[in-house]
């Protein structure tokens, strides 16, 4: 069967070609084209990547409205292929703002729509849902909550487990030592703390300084910040120049993996950290305006993947205007070694694990997927 793929991002590019190898075993003769990168490309060959993601990844309102001249040429781009490709299935993996447009427009082409990773209505835009009714065919999710949440407005979700599960699991034999990561990045013998700020520059900016301070606060740890190839280099150390920070890139869970502890944005990472084993505060720096607006915009009780699948506050959110660097400091202690948390949280984590799900949830989705087309 013929399969078309569209991703806009480097953690759609990871869990897309995860589903592609899923996809190729439980149907041998499968054909891909695909809007992804290099991990998806490695999957389904270079020549049918028909877009990069460098490409199409346009966060943040300002920089979407620059270019929506941009985003529609795109978006025809993209009909003209599929149109031209003639697949039995369209599949969507997160990346809503295109994908949700995508979705209606191949659905009133009568072309068969999945909808994999399903875009977060639970915390915003919950007007989607009425869409994702409308023109998604079978929507796969990837948070047990959801299997309550989704019913509720008349769709069936399917959930197999978390990819991410996956990810985590094919990284660790090549993970390195402790003794490796220090040597290569000129570490001392202290305990590292982890700080992952984002992987957008407005969450660099909302959020590094503030965990910058822990470093000169908490001096008999030594912190090292997650970084991304795709945003420059400059933009962290404008916010860690006069802090006793160490910077790694592409790294992220090579650093989890030899952390003590890890101070984490809001977002997929929380929960990357958790199935990883290390204890975290979330700590999120708010506008001021939003911090008033929020209890009657925000429909969700936490912020962190963590809690939201607990269904309580097993790591702690500090997401408020202007946090006081003793809280966080606070906050942070408790999780380290000998701290009042520690174990605790720990022992939570484990909890989460059970709920995820074990590894394979790529190829259960994929063997699920096939399935139903040939039951069509």
């Amino acid at each position: 069967m013929r399969y078309y793929l569209i991703v806009g991002e480097p953690s759609g590019d990871l869990h897309g070609a995860n589903l592609m190898k899923g996809l190729k075993k439980a149907d041998p003769e499968a054909s891909f084209r695909f809007w992804g990168g290099d991990k998806m490309a490695s999957v389904g060959g270079s020549e049918n990547l028909v877009k990069h993601y460098r490409e199409t990844s346009f966060f943040g309102f300002l920089n979407v409205l620059k270019n929506l001249r941009t985003i529609g040429r795109q978006f025809k781009e993209c009909q003209a292929d599929i149109a031209a490709y003639k697949p039995d299935v369209v599949i969507l993996i997160d990346y809503p703002g295109f994908n949700m447009k995508m979705a209606r427009w191949a659905h009133e082409q009568g072309i068969r729509v999945y909808y994999y990773i399903a875009p977060k209505v639970w915390a915003w835009k919950e007007w989607r849902v009425k869409q994702i009714r409308k023109y998604v065919d079978r929507l796969y999710i990837i948070f047990p909550f959801e299997q309550a949440y989704f019913p509720r407005f008349g769709i069936t979700p399917h959930f197999e487990g978390n990819p991410l599960v996956d990810a985590i699991e094919e990284r660790r034999p090549s993970l390195p030592t402790p003794e490796q990561f220090r040597s290569e990045h000129g570490l001392d013998e202290r305990p590292i703390v982890a700080l992952l700020a984002g992987s957008r520059p407005t969450e660099i900016r909302c959020n590094l300084r503030l965990m910058a301070e822990l470093a000169q606060r908490i001096a008999d740890r030594q912190f090292v910040v997650a970084g991304v190839s795709w945003l420059d280099r400059s933009l962290y150390e404008h916010y860690t120049a006069n802090y006793p920070i160490r910077f790694v890139q592409d790294q992220t869970y090579e650093l989890l993996s030899v952390s003590e502890a890890a101070v984490v944005t809001s977002g997929t990472a929380t929960l990357e950290t958790a199935l990883m084993g290390i204890p975290e505060v979330v700590v999120y720096e708010i506008p001021w305006l939003y911090e008033k607006l929020r209890p009657l915009v925000v429909k969700i009780p936490f912020v962190s993947l963590v809690n939201l699948n607990l269904g309580r506050e097993a790591v702690r959110e500090i997401v408020e205007h202007n946090p006081a660097p003793a809280m966080n400091e606070e906050e942070l202690r408790k999780i380290l070694v000998g701290g009042s948390e520690r174990e605790r949280m720990l022992r939570d984590f484990d909890e989460l694990r059970s709920i995820i799900g074990d590894r394979g949830a790529s190829d259960r989705f994929a063997a699920d997927m096939v399935k139903a087309i040939k039951g069509h």
